[in-house]
């Protein structure tokens, strides 16, 4: 009996083989929009998902379809990614989006759908036997339904005294009925710290779901560009809601990316909680729940209220920690990758009630891939803030390929807000009035031209009083200001050596006490 002979049609179809074995795989082709992938001409890959949304124009039916890859390392949880779970029977209105990675482009045939209203063409003609039973069997079911819920409610009032427990939890949000897993008792600060460890930011999928739809909202605190701010309450506690408006449905996007990076909670980075969306019959609201810091916002905090030397060393000392932490990149398999914040102002710091500060608003941040030196930028039409843009920002030379080019510019923001906290310390009951940086330069709402002109072709800097040369603690900040405003971005400190440096002088100054 003669063996069979290997030809070249065995060889393909081991090749075959090897190739779809788990390991061996290469990287994920995907359609790309092409405003988006010029270079690579409408073609993106990536080791996650392909990704196919569509979005309802604001006041239209018309819809739009995007294309994209979405990383393996932004899916949480990696093997059913929050963003690509919509379920079937609750179709969004506005916004919908559909994964896939069975094959390259495999984007290409997904057709995620919109809940849409029947047309009235299709809408069928009933008899008048079955109008009446339409009318009639909902409304005796109504009844009976509103009858067992009054004996029910009547009941259970009598035999726990419900109403006296009302009274005594105030405005407390009301709880789903049966969630065992949100135990009473149990504070949102315990919970965090019991599921992610210190190793993650932000709650399971399932918890953020959970208590997001517990929240009650109870007053607006902040409006901005991407929509509003409400101050929230979950069992007793207050929490902040930040809802984005339908065009920022990017920014909001972005903002819980970067939130749930592995590694990114820190005591100087505002607290992150949950993200969800809520469909409220009209449109769909965005939310984004973190820490609520009653102070608001460093901007607010400092047109009210003067600092001490001791409380302005503190207050710079912990910004500079929070932005160094985002810088950092943690090496490891739970590794943090290093972000650059490119958007940092004092609107967009918190100042927590120990007059410590947390950063804020990470929707426009950029995070650093190590393994390729890559740098990840957002997919949104924002911009950062004109008055705190580097010049190298403002005149559109700084290297956007290169990932430290994005950390200096955040330093030179850095120095601006240190500039602010400055002018704020009272010193022998002498201090300035607040203001932002460039109040005198630039008119309230500068143009890109504006603070060119000023920033980089006259070089101007914010004015440094005389007075601030006679304290030691105005003089070690007017010297980090300075080395954070140079013209030429490399000649910058780093946020770590700037928070050396303030750590040092804090605990000189201990010691001398």
């Amino acid at each position: 009996m003669s063996r069979p002979r290997f030809t070249i049609w065995h060889a393909v179809l081991l090749l075959t083989c090897l190739i779809h074995l788990p390991g061996v795989s290469s990287m994920l082709k995907c359609k790309c929009d092409i405003n988006i992938c010029k270079d690579t001409n409408g073609t993106c890959e990536t080791d996650g998902y392909c990704f196919t949304s569509v979005q309802r124009k604001k006041n239209s039916d018309e819809v739009v379809y995007n294309f994209r890859c979405l990383d393996k390392n932004l899916g949480l949880p990696t093997n059913n990614p929050m963003f690509c779970h919509t379920p079937h029977n609750q179709l969004n209105a506005s916004f919908r989006m559909e994964c896939c990675k069975d094959e390259d482009f495999c984007n290409v045939r997904l057709n995620p759908v919109l809940t849409i209203r029947p047309a009235a063409s299709e809408t069928s003609y009933l008899t008048s036997l079955e109008i009446a039973l339409c009318i009639t069997v909902p409304t005796l079911i109504g009844c009976i339904i509103v009858i067992f819920c009054y004996y029910f409610r009547t009941a259970s009032h009598k035999r726990r005294g419900l109403h006296q427990h009302l009274k005594q939890q105030g405005d407390d949000s009301i709880e789903a009925p049966d969630h065992p897993i949100l135990s009473k008792g149990v504070s949102l600060k315990h919970m965090i710290e019991m599921t992610t460890s210190g190793s993650g930011s932000g709650l399971p999928l399932l918890v953020q779901r959970s208590i997001a739809r517990q929240i009650q909202l109870m007053n607006i605190i902040g409006q901005g560009r991407f929509g509003e701010v409400w101050r929230g309450r979950w069992r007793g506690e207050n929490v902040a809601v930040k809802i984005f408006s339908s065009r920022e449905e990017r920014s909001w996007f972005r903002e819980a990316e970067i939130y749930q990076t592995v590694m990114l909670r820190h005591e100087n980075i505002l607290g992150f909680i949950a993200a969800d969306n809520k469909d409220n019959g009209t449109w769909t609201q965005l939310w984004l729940i973190t820490d609520y810091h009653e102070f608001g916002s460093l901007f607010d905090f400092l047109s009210n209220t003067t600092l001490t030397t001791n409380s302005m060393i503190q207050m710079a000392l912990s910004v500079a920690t929070g932005l160094a932490h985002l810088h950092m990149d943690i090496m490891g398999t739970q590794g943090k990758p290093a972000i650059a914040h490119r958007d940092l102002k004092s609107k967009n710091i918190l100042v927590k009630s120990n007059w410590t500060c947390a950063i804020g608003d990470l929707g426009l941040a950029v995070r650093h891939d190590v393994t390729t030196d890559t740098v990840d930028i957002p997919l949104n039409n924002r911009v950062g803030t004109k008055r705190y843009m580097a010049p190298e920002v403002l005149d559109d030379t700084m290297n956007i390929d290169q990932f430290d080019s994005f950390k200096r510019a955040d330093v030179y923001a850095l120095g601006l807000v240190f500039w602010e906290m400055a002018m704020r310390c009272n010193v022998g009951g002498k201090y300035d009035e607040y203001q932002l940086p460039f109040f005198d330069a630039v008119p309230p709402d500068p143009t890109i031209d504006e603070m060119k002109r000023v920033v980089c072709y006259e070089k101007q800097r914010p004015n440094i009083p005389n007075r601030w040369q006679s304290c030691d603690a105005l003089h070690i900040m007017t010297k980090l200001m300075k080395e954070c405003w140079y013209h030429h971005a490399t000649a910058r400190l780093t946020a770590l050596r700037i928070k050396k440096t303030l750590s040092n002088y804090r605990t000189s100054e201990e010691l001398k006490m």
